[in-house]
């Protein structure tokens, strides 16, 4: 099911961004007499890392960046030594020519939701019904453009029961689409996860920005009519997953895997947990001789893990096989931000909506590892909490395990740039898993 691969990796010539490269973060490399070197070695690499991973642009599943991105990850790793493997899978596309909502004079741009049903060229014109998050209608819905009015919240996916139920309760109602207001902190469109192999819903259903939702929100009040087009070229595509595998014959694998394809840039979704499993890599390929090492980066994240569940299904070491999995996550290090008074500015700090989970009887020595260290020094046992690609390495049977997860503030959104992470919080994020690492293989 996999295919070695030797085409061209090049990747994308893109323009230099700067990181913020602070003398302090990653743990030493080789030993304690050049600790201070290595940390400022370890955070430079870092920024290095996060700046290539952020000029892919785009990281949706297949698209140009995706490509681009995993094939650059295949040459670091084949530099550390690794011998690398491709896991192909398909994975939905779309390409809009026209996506929009109109009423009187306004007009707002829509995101059409995967897997996309598209509308007629000339639009399905209707009246709009506005629905609460509980999916209670303003009136019948039977023929109706529901338009959802979320609450407030970092949303992240369609399966999430808020967004869930009123979409459900629209179509149940006879509702002829939907168009969901995600009203978050950024004002702007939050992309949300959705199935990679069906439609979930029987009719085109699109995401409207809040920012842009007054308008439609009076018509809705009024029973006026509005036209909605969502039309373009859609189908699937080859994604794949990127294998690393040093094989030392020693039996026991250490599992490190972080996913790297989103809606957007996802500089601070993604960027921190490649940039972090890059640089575990190279240090467990000299540190840990003891142990047989598969890195595992996958794509497909944004389709309900699908690229995660086919690499369990057929390409990652058996569960009584593994010593141990750790798994890097949305939202490893990215900023806080003050957004209330003065306009919205970046803070050195980290955002604080970011989950440790580990194996329980690791939970004292994470406690030890993350102190000080914002959301994460608070660690949950995995027989308690886990979320996300964690969830079906647990369900799958691997123990002990640990991971990371989290809904930064511009989590699936456009808005989520080199603005949205730093080397520093990454590097030092990076440096205590590396410490926990060190822990658990020490126990054997």
């Amino acid at each position: 099911m996999t295919d070695r691969i030797t085409s061209d990796r090049s990747g994308i010539t893109t323009t230099r961004r700067r990181f913020l490269v602070a003398s302090v973060a990653a743990a030493p490399l080789v030993s304690t007499a050049c600790a201070n070197s290595a940390a400022v070695e370890g955070t430079e690499r870092v920024a290095e890392d996060l700046h290539r991973y952020i000029g892919f642009g785009g990281k949706q599943s297949g698209g140009a960046g995706d490509e681009a991105c995993g094939a650059w990850l295949e040459t670091e790793l084949e530099k550390a030594g690794f011998d690398t493997e491709r896991q192909y899978f398909s994975a939905p596309r779309f390409d809009a020519t026209r996506a929009d909502l109109s009423v009187g004079g306004a007009r707002a741009t829509l995101w059409p939701q995967p897997i996309v049903h598209t509308t007629p060229a000339e639009g399905i014109t209707a009246p709009v019904v506005r629905v609460d998050g509980q999916g209670r209608a303003a009136r019948a819905l039977q023929g109706a453009i529901a338009l959802i009015d979320l609450p407030f919240g970092r949303w992240s996916s369609m399966f999430w029961e808020p967004v869930r139920k009123p979409v459900a309760a629209a179509f149940a109602g006879g509702a002829s689409a939907c168009i969901i207001v995600t009203n978050g902190p950024s004002g702007k469109v939050i992309a949300l996860n959705t199935d990679g192999r069906e439609p979930l819903y029987p009719g085109p259903i699109a995401l409207m920005a809040p920012d842009d939702a007054a308008p439609f929100y009076a018509a809705a009040m009024e029973g006026r009519d509005a036209t909605m087009v969502m039309t373009g070229e859609g189908g699937r595509r080859n994604a794949f997953n990127l294998v690393g595998r040093l094989d030392r014959g020693r039996g026991r694998w250490l599992v490190v895997s972080t996913p790297r394809s989103g809606w957007f840039t996802c500089a601070g979704e993604r960027g921190g947990g490649i940039a972090a499993w890059l640089h575990i890599a190279r240090w467990a390929s000299r540190a840990a001789p003891d142990y047989d090492l598969a890195f595992v980066c996958n794509s497909g994240h944004e389709y309900q893990y699908l690229g995660a569940e086919e690499l369990l299904h057929s390409v990652a070491p058996k569960p009584e096989e593994t010593a141990f999995w750790l798994h890097l996550g949305a939202n490893l290090a990215s900023r806080d931000w003050h957004d209330t008074v003065g306009g919205r500015n970046p803070l050195p700090g980290t955002d604080s909506q970011r989950y440790l989970v580990v194996s329980p009887d690791l939970v004292p020595a994470a406690q030890e590892e993350f102190a000080g260290l914002a959301g994460l020094e608070a660690p949950y046992a995995s027989d308690a909490l886990s979320a996300g690609e964690l969830t079906n390495v647990i369900e799958a049977g691997y123990a002990p395990v640990a991971g990371i997860f989290g809904v930064h503030r511009f989590h699936h959104g456009e808005d989520d740039d080199e603005r949205c992470v730093s080397a520093e919080a990454v590097a030092e994020t990076t440096a205590a898993f590396q410490r926990l690492l060190q822990h658990a293989l020490e126990r054997g």
